[in-house]
């Protein structure tokens, strides 16, 4: 019969009894050893050899835990030792076993010491563990009143709901969840006064910020060939690291005082201070790559300090003002050859000015130079206009209809570049035609780029008559079709150029490509396809059969482009007009074509078929990590 342990309630005595201690086991172990104590009938001794047959028995009873030769026996219980098992489950002291011949006892191994040493260890760890539990379950709300103020702190947190009396105000509110202790204690707070003590007793618990991991950068990888650093350009490094410890940079020859202008440039490392080491009377040639931190006193020192130069180029010289153009105009009577970038404050006078002052101008070149209007182009066809032969007005903002009038009237002009203009739609068809049917005779390098209004009869009608033209550039011309470009190249009776640049016309395809390749492929150095729309993967190919001469090719979002078509251009295509094979053994040889040999730059920004196969003979830019890794295939 299973015994039942659903229990009732109990009386208040019986919890005073069991909070002293007082259980019924605890009565019964009492009892059982008030009956050990009294004398048992039989033989004198049977009390001390039993005593002793049991100590010898626990003695033996860890040693025979550890060696399984020595069997284990349960002893027997007697009388009432039997009788209070119901009560004691713990094997109190009230236990009698019955007796036993001492069993044999073994030496023990050192393995075996160690491991009931480990033993013991570990058992005494586990009741010392046993007892801190115990001592906590004794007091449970030990822990709650620490953690709401350590020793000093106040009382045991009360029931949810009780009445309790504010610390502060002595008002009486009700116990909730949200209630505060009293800083210094003891007592609780209400929750006006924990506001009122800077303790929003509300607020949620901040959640723990977690660290942001950073997203990926959009990495590119470039393949370029690496070589060797010659002596000199190592000396070019060195001498550019410490530019300002150097005193003269002496007869270094013009080559290398432009390389060392040109690792200057890439840091701004060219001040006031070190720009005296370029300057010198017999100089007949200046370039300075970048003069960002030339102010106007140091251009005139400049202009001083050279005063015999014939060709002057200052890139980034946005300090360059009208007294810097005036003291030009009088100190550098043999200039003929002039590129500014970025000449902002230099006005229309002087612009004027200038233009009188050397009739023998050859080359006039600037860029971004918003103040160069009407008047000063005029200046420049009435007293330049026998001697100029290149001409750059890129990205002025004045250029219209009356400028590309003047321009024409500039009848020695070889190389023309007015690309990029302020307002794109500002020219017009007509009068863009003009310019360059009036220029047709002499030109050889022509940049129409960003220009709306160029169409496929602008550029039929107005080169028609162009017979040395090497350079054309027409970038983001967007009015240009497939049908008609191929129709120009294939009617143009041009010689085949050295540079074709159409990039960012999306209306071309492969028609204008075949047409391109098959016009000046055999002389084709620079060619500009990117964003092309539709373009076949033979149109590509045909590049590796007839563009022997290029050296640098821009296919940037050409999305046909995969690592066979790279691989055509660089090692050459299989002859598809061949069909014979020579065969040796198993293995057969394929006629291939010669490719591109010379090729030494491609540039292959958004062509996402190319993967990490891709042939890296020469520099390739614009190739993403992902694609490296060869995640896009």
């Amino acid at each position: 019969m299973s015994r039942n342990n659903v229990r009732g309630p109990t009386s208040a005595l019986t919890e005073f009894l069991k909070a002293s201690g007082i259980t019924a086991t605890s009565i019964a172990a009492h009892r059982q050893n008030e009956g050990a104590e009294e004398p048992v009938a039989g033989p004198s001794g049977t009390r001390d050899s039993a005593t002793e047959n049991e100590e010898d028995e626990n003695g033996e009873m860890g040693h025979a835990e550890e060696d399984e030769a020595v069997p284990r026996q349960r002893p027997k219980r007697q009388g009432r030792a039997s009788i209070s098992t119901a009560y004691d489950s713990d094997n109190l002291d009230g236990e009698q076993e019955e007796k036993s011949p001492p069993a044999k006892k073994r030496k023990l191994t050192k393995a075996a010491e160690a491991k009931l040493k480990a033993k013991e260890k570990a058992k005494a760890k586990k009741n010392k563990k046993n007892e801190n539990s115990d001592n906590e379950q004794e007091d449970p709300y030990r822990a709650l009143a620490s953690s709401w103020g350590g020793k000093a702190a106040s009382p045991a947190k009360p029931v949810i709901g009780n009445f309790e009396d504010c610390a502060k105000c002595n008002v009486q509110f009700t116990v909730t969840r949200y209630t505060m202790p009293a800083v210094p204690g003891p007592g609780f707070l209400c929750h006006k006064c924990a506001k009122e003590s800077g303790n929003d007793p509300f607020k949620k618990p901040a959640a723990p910020k977690r660290k942001k991991v950073p997203a990926e950068k959009r990495t590119v990888v470039n393949f370029e060939e690496k070589r060797f650093p010659t002596l000199a350009s190592l000396c070019i490094q060195l001498i550019t690291k410490h530019i300002d410890d150097v005193e003269a940079l002496g007869d270094i020859g013009a080559m290398n005082m432009d390389a060392i202008s040109k690792a200057l440039s890439k840091n701004r490392a060219l001040t006031p201070k070190n720009a005296h080491l370029f300057y010198n009377a017999t100089n007949s040639t200046l370039t300075l790559y970048d003069a960002t931190n030339l102010p106007s006193p140091a251009l005139e020192t400049l202009v001083y300090l050279n005063p015999n130069i014939t060709s002057l180029r200052l890139d980034f010289c946005g300090h360059m003002n009208d007294k810097v153009m005036s003291i030009m105009c009088s100190s550098l009577p043999s200039l003929i050859h002039l590129e500014l970038l970025g000449p902002f404050l230099v006005r229309s006078p002087i612009w004027v000015t200038f233009f009188k002052s050397h009739p023998s101008l050859e080359t006039f070149k600037i860029t971004q130079s918003p103040r160069f209007d009407i008047e000063a182009m005029l200046a420049l066809k009435k007293y330049c206009a026998s001697t100029l032969t290149e001409l750059r007005l890129r990205e002025v903002g004045a250029m219209n209809d009356a400028f590309l009038d003047a321009i024409g009237s500039l009848k020695k002009v070889e190389k023309l570049d007015i690309g990029d203009p302020g307002k794109a739609n500002e020219c017009t068809a007509e009068a863009l035609q003009g310019v360059l049917f009036a220029l047709s005779g002499t030109l050889r390098v022509l940049d129409v780029s960003r220009h709306e209004q160029v169409t496929d009869s602008v550029l039929k009608e107005g080169l028609a008559g162009t017979r040395h033209m090497d350079e054309l550039v027409a970038r983001n011309t967007t009015l240009l079709t497939d049908v008609g470009v191929a129709e120009f190249f294939k009617t143009w009776k041009n010689q085949p150029l050295r540079r074709i640049d159409f990039g960012r016309n999306h209306d071309l395809g492969s028609a204008a490509l075949v047409a391109l390749i098959e016009h000046s492929g055999e002389r084709l150095e620079e060619l500009g396809i990117n964003g092309w729309g539709d373009v076949e993967t033979g149109a590509l190919k045909m590049l590796g059969r007839l563009g022997g001469e290029l050296r640098r090719l821009d296919v940037g979002w050409v999305r046909e482009v995969d690592d066979f078509v790279v691989k055509g251009w660089m090692e050459g295509n299989a002859e598809e007009d061949v069909e014979s094979k020579k065969t040796k053994g198993r293995k057969e040889e394929v006629t291939r074509s010669a490719g591109c040999t010379r090729l030494c730059e491609v540039k292959v920004w958004g062509c996402n078929k190319i993967t990490a196969r891709c042939p890296r003979k020469v520099s390739i830019f614009g190739l993403v990590e992902a694609q490296a890794d060869g995640c896009f295939l």
